[in-house]
């Protein structure tokens, strides 16, 4: 079965969105949300967490396969450098041979505007709609 092409998801990333995220998952660790602490880093400023940016991957696999990525959806990835305040990122997919006859493979990645891949891996659906 050949594997359908997947849109790509393209996102702004905004200190408040980030803050938002933080709020939302009670991770308010000061990388993330505090400026002035973030400058003494390694990092020189606040990132993304990861999480928030690996949710771009999986708003476009749902938004390809709905419930299909819903219930049988898997990922497989590595965080490969931080999203940051003002960053726009990019989550493409790009078919890949399966591993299984009745499952759907894709390379995904998260690129930023400067084409600096953030995240690489896998992504694994369901060619029916099915759950494993």
């Amino acid at each position: 079965m050949s594997a359908p092409d997947v849109a790509p998801v393209v996102k702004r990333l905004s200190q408040e969105q980030i803050g938002r995220y933080a709020d939302a998952t009670g991770d308010h660790n000061p990388i993330h949300v505090d400026e002035a602490f973030a400058r003494t880093t390694p990092f020189g400023g606040t990132i993304a967490h990861g999480m928030l940016v690996l949710a771009s991957i999986s708003e476009m696999m749902a938004a390809a396969f709905g419930e299909a990525w819903l219930t049988s959806g898997k990922l497989r990835v590595r965080f490969r450098a931080p999203a940051r305040p003002g960053d726009t990122i990019t989550a493409s997919a790009k078919p890949q041979q399966a591993r299984s006859e009745t499952a759907l493979t894709y390379a995904i990645e998260c690129r930023n505007q400067q084409d600096e891949l953030l995240i690489s891996g896998t992504a694994e659906v369901a060619s029916n709609g099915d759950t494993e």
